[in-house]
């Protein structure tokens, strides 16, 4: 069984930097992904890396703000946000799978989890 739990949302002003981490317990899986969902908008991908960190995708939105990375030996993923902006403003999920790496697809994704808020303030 898979678990994945974020932590590390909260409120920042525009242009400050918060550290996003979701702790994964059960197995390594092959390929993580951050998502997020705004209010009233679809659930849309944020970023997305191989299991050796190799391979990393970025929505455009967030492209040369936010840096995913992984400790595999934590069993940990990452988000790096900075400069942050309000429409960064949602809720930021964690997703997994133990297919092959295929990028911010969601539909490949298997494991998700409960999420975490993100508030950027003007």
């Amino acid at each position: 069984q898979v678990q994945l739990v974020e932590s590390g949302g909260g409120l920042v002003q525009a242009g400050g930097s918060l550290r996003l981490s979701c702790a994964a317990s059960g197995r390594t899986l092959n390929t993580m992904g951050w998502f997020r969902q705004a209010p009233g908008k679809e659930r849309e991908p944020v970023a997305a890396i191989s299991l050796n960190g190799a391979r990393t995708d970025y929505a455009d939105s967030v492209k040369g703000r936010f840096t995913i990375s992984r400790d595999n030996a934590k069993n940990t993923l990452y988000l790096q946000m900075n400069n942050l902006k309000p429409e960064d403003t949602a809720i930021y999920y964690c997703a997994a799978t133990n297919r092959y790496y295929g990028g911010i697809n969601r539909a490949q994704y298997d494991y998700w989890g409960q999420g975490t808020q993100v508030t950027v303030s003007s």
